[in-house]
C-alpha cells in the first residue's frame, strides 16, 4: 500500500509506483470522487479514449426532445392524465 503526506498547501505527490500502475502522465486530469468518508481519484479520460464507447448501444427507448418536453411530469401527471405540458419556447 502505497502513502503520500498532505503538504501545508493541501497537495499530494501520487506515488511512482501507483502513476506507473495506472500509466498517468504528467499534466494529465484527474477526478476527485468524495464518497463521504472517504476520496476515490480517477484519472480523467481523454476524448479519444471515449470515442467508440456507444458503439452498439440500442436506440431503440430514445425520445426525442419534443417527445421529453411535451409528456406529463411528476405529479401533474398524475393529477390530469392525458394533457400535456407546454413546449418550451428556446
Amino acid at each position: 500500500m502505497a502513502t503520500a503526506t498532505l503538504s501545508s498547501k493541501f497537495q499530494v505527490s501520487i506515488p511512482k509506483e501507483v502513476r506507473d500502475a495506472l500509466g498517468l502522465k504528467a499534466g494529465q486530469k484527474i477526478v476527485f470522487i468524495h464518497t463521504g468518508t472517504s476520496v476515490k481519484l480517477l484519472a480523467q479520460p481523454s476524448m479519444a479514449d471515449l470515442a467508440g464507447i456507444a458503439r452498439g448501444a440500442s436506440t431503440a427507448d430514445i425520445r426525442d426532445r419534443t417527445e421529453r418536453e411535451l409528456a406529463p411530469v411528476g405529479k401533474a401527471a398524475l393529477k390530469a392524465p392525458g394533457k400535456a405540458r407546454a413546449p418550451r419556447r428556446s
